[in-house]
């Protein structure tokens, strides 16, 4: 770290639990972001502006109108542009230092494969099940750590699903992937504006600790969020040891 990043990081290395080296471990790491909407604006920003040096972001959309009530990472300019791009062109304004790589298409299961083998940490900022369980799978071949958020109406939640250690659950364990679940999304559903960024926040926050070494993370817990009511609640996760994905099951699956 040269004496220019010291300056602009100097508010982490004040912190006892943080420090120089806990800044070089995130400088050095590669974070790996699937989603650039509600949930991933507000994690992007924090990751690129506390120094990840690498942040991968995959979106196939692209900007419109309606997105700007909430995902803060965009600007009435981009409107009609892929999402990943504009994502990327914003964090090159917070933080010209580090590395963004924007990736404008909808990934298939077996490119996401190759994507989380290269990650520290992967950030599912995803808004359907089918890119939630494919990223879950490629985070447990991979054995690289998931931080999951959601957020519709005024209901989040958020967890960390550590498959670097034996015996942690993993995504399909709380959601078992089922043909027949209904998705719920913001264009039918709503959603409170500040709700995705409290969890988008929420998820920079694990994936930074992760990566430094610091802190407890929410592995093995899901915290879920009542924004009406302004409350948390705590839920422990175990591992389901008939887990198609991740448990003694997954060699019939």
């Amino acid at each position: 770290m040269d004496d220019r990043q010291r300056l602009r990081y100097s508010r982490h290395l004040l912190l006892n639990e943080f420090g120089e080296e806990a800044q070089e471990r995130l400088l050095a790491a590669h974070a790996l972001v699937v989603g650039a909407g509600g949930l991933g604006s507000a994690a992007l920003l924090y990751l690129a502006s506390s120094g990840m040096g690498r942040i991968t972001v995959c979106d196939g959309d692209v900007v419109d109108l309606t997105n700007l009530q909430r995902q803060i990472i965009h600007r009435v300019e981009s409107i009609g542009t892929p999402k990943a791009s504009s994502a990327a062109a914003t964090l090159a304004g917070i933080n010209p230092d580090i590395r963004v790589e924007p990736l404008e298409e909808r990934v298939s299961a077996e490119r996401l494969m190759s994507l989380v083998r290269t990650a520290d940490v992967v950030l599912d900022c995803s808004d359907n099940f089918a890119t939630r369980h494919a990223l879950n799978r490629a985070c447990v071949a991979a054995r690289k750590p998931l931080v999951s958020g959601a957020g519709i109406r005024f209901d989040g939640q958020i967890a960390v699903f550590d498959l670097r250690r034996d015996g942690a659950p993993c995504y399909n364990c709380l959601f078992a992937e089922s043909a027949d679940a209904a998705e719920e999304r913001c264009a039918t559903m709503g959603v409170f504006a500040p709700l995705v960024g409290i969890i988008g926040t929420f998820q920079a926050l694990e994936a930074i600790k992760l990566v430094a070494g610091i802190g407890e993370t929410l592995a093995g817990r899901l915290m879920l969020f009542d924004a009406l009511a302004s409350r948390w609640h705590e839920v422990r996760l175990a591992r389901d040891p008939h887990c198609r994905v991740c448990g003694a099951d997954r060699a019939a699956a």
